[in-house]
């Protein structure tokens, strides 16, 4: 317990010299806040005309409007706690491997992973986070007085649906961690980094539309390989969509994501040490 109160200690004084860092630059943190804001708004706009012309995001799959938005309101929340606490930082990997920051790094009390994932917070990427918050209750509150088939919260859904989101959070970190770290073998990795952007795009969406020769495979690969599919998909459906149009509950699918998340921190955690342990000093 004392190391964790440790770690906390040092992860808020993190979190504080990155607003202060931030709050230094005030335009520009308000224009960054402005221009995720103004690009969701902007997405949201593109479903609502869509919504204009079908009843749901696939035919019987049961992700009517509400529901989807409730969908796209979870991508929000757990994009937006990826893009502030680990994006910034694992950015910086392969630059930090060149101009020998890993080597100061290296030499801290404290674990490596930890400082080099969480040393910069870009409070700004926040924005999404609220406005998530805000389509999430909008949502609801639309599903649940609805006339037919009215949603009905149970405690246990709000209870398991943030705790799910921070699931959907460690396995994004894992990925992006895991990606990141090749550059102590590759020394510019910017292209396998950016492969997080493309495998992460299949995550946008519910499982459900993904389907036929090509979708079928494709699911399964995102769902028990790389399992992007689980991070969106399980909290909104536990908060939106408990049961499924033909009876399916979402445990089977929670079950997989607990499993996931766990085995995706340990298998990260195990190619930062190895590529830690083929690292050479700058200097050297």
């Amino acid at each position: 317990m004392q190391h964790v109160a440790v770690y906390l200690r040092v992860l808020g004084t993190f979190a504080r010299n990155s607003l202060i860092r931030n709050m230094m630059f005030r335009a520009n943190f308000l224009v960054e806040c402005l221009s995720s804001i103004t690009w969701t708004l902007m997405n949201l706009g593109f479903y609502l005309l869509i919504f204009r012309y079908t009843q749901s995001i696939g035919a019987g799959t049961g992700w009517g409007q509400w529901e989807f938005f409730a969908f796209l309101a979870t991508t929000m929340l757990i994009n937006s706690l990826v893009q502030t606490l680990f994006m910034p930082n694992c950015e910086d990997i392969s630059d930090l491997i060149r101009t020998g920051g890993l080597d100061f790094a290296l030499l801290k009390p404290i674990d490596t992973q930890f400082l080099i994932s969480l040393e910069k917070i870009d409070w700004s990427s926040l924005a999404n986070f609220f406005a998530g918050l805000v389509l999430l209750g909008v949502s609801l509150v639309q599903m649940a007085t609805r006339p037919h088939d009215p949603l009905v919260l149970h405690a246990w859904m709000v209870l398991l649906y943030p705790f799910y989101v921070l699931c959907g959070v460690a396995m994004l970190y894992s990925l992006m961690i895991s990606l990141s770290a090749t550059s102590i073998w590759l020394g510019q990795n910017r292209s396998l980094y950016d492969f997080w952007f493309y495998i992460t795009n299949f995550s946008r969406y519910p499982m459900e539309i993904y389907q036929g020769r090509w979708g079928t495979p494709l699911r399964r690969f995102c769902t028990f390989i790389v399992p992007v599919l689980l991070v969106v998909n399980v909290p909104a459906r536990i908060i939106a969509r408990p049961v499924a149009p033909h009876g399916e509950t979402v445990w089977p699918l929670a079950a997989l994501a607990l499993v996931a998340t766990v085995v995706s921190l340990l298998v990260s955690r195990w190619i930062f040490l190895a590529a830690l342990r083929s690292y050479r000093s700058a200097s050297s």
